[in-house]
């Protein structure tokens, strides 16, 4: 394997970063995760601009530009052989004192990884995902902004353990005011029949780009799609609930805390959803070669 490293492609077993780094030692740095299919990376566009708004947030330098960045990402592909699979953009703060200063650090690294992925398997997108929610609260825009993909996932990741800790592979975070906010991991949506629902991105979730394609798709088949304040009364009480996300894709809700959702099988909707996206990522994208 070949891993993008500050401009050079080099071995994986050379891909290594300084225990100075401020990506390491603080969690100081941004990244996006990115997908490949049928020799096309699909939003490719999208995901380096919400890279460099997140860099931008914490004042960081990428030190390249973004059609660099694309470059980049393209022969990191190619280097790798990578027709399907998966695409992740890490920028840290770089190398820098033991102190907290961001601004003494040298200068920003950039890595880029081209692998595979596979998040849930794959006959959970047959029976649907059953889900609990976390007492892990989203973190609060004005301490550490959700919208921002940093390196600092441990918000993330206590709620994931609640969830691997409660026997499941997913669940929900509230917001401080008790209201949805996402998945660990995904973006979240309710369907009451006609009506697709997602949280608005102030309540804690990160403006997904599955999520943002998904409610276009929606609405191409003539649902009504809007942003909602939510409760967990509206999943609980939903026709159907399903994640969305760049490694998860489109994938059935069943359960939430023990209620049935629905039939407590994939709905109607979700597979639509699921079949239209997947038609839209298999036919769109730049190309690798």
């Amino acid at each position: 394997m070949k891993i993008h490293l500050n401009g050079k492609l080099v071995d994986k077993k050379d891909a290594v970063v300084s225990v100075f780094d401020h990506g390491l030692l603080y969690g100081d740095g941004v990244f996006e995760g990115t997908r490949v299919y049928n020799g096309r990376i699909v939003f490719l566009d999208e995901h380096v601009d919400r890279l460099y708004d997140s860099a931008k947030v914490i004042d960081l330098d990428v030190g390249i530009t973004k059609e660099e960045m694309k470059k980049a990402t393209v022969e990191t592909c190619k280097a790798n052989g990578i027709a399907d699979g998966y695409i992740r953009h890490v920028v840290t703060r770089g190398v820098g004192t033991l102190g907290l200063n961001p601004y003494l650090c040298e200068k920003a690294q950039v890595i880029i990884i081209a692998d595979t992925i596979q998040l849930y398997p794959p006959d959970l997108y047959e029976t649907g995902m059953k889900i609990v929610t976390a007492g892990t609260i989203r973190n609060m825009a004005e301490a550490v902004n959700p919208r921002v993909k940093s390196l600092n996932y441990l918000n993330n990741i206590m709620a994931k353990i609640e969830a691997i800790n409660a026997g499941v592979m997913e669940c929900l975070m509230l917001n401080a005011q008790g209201f949805v906010a996402e998945a660990s991991g995904d973006n979240i949506f309710s369907v009451k029949g006609n009506k697709l629902v997602t949280p608005p991105p102030w309540c804690g979730g990160l403006e997904g780009i599955t999520r943002d394609r998904v409610m276009a798709l929606a609405r191409d088949m003539g649902m009504e799609v809007s942003e909602n304040v939510m409760t967990r009364y509206e999943l609980w009480t939903a026709d159907e609930v399903f994640l969305t996300g760049t490694a998860a894709e489109v994938i059935a809700v069943v359960e939430l805390d023990k209620r049935t959702i629905g039939s407590g099988k994939p709905g109607s909707v979700t597979k639509k959803l699921f079949a239209a996206y997947r038609d839209f990522v298999n036919s769109n994208g730049t190309p690798v070669k």
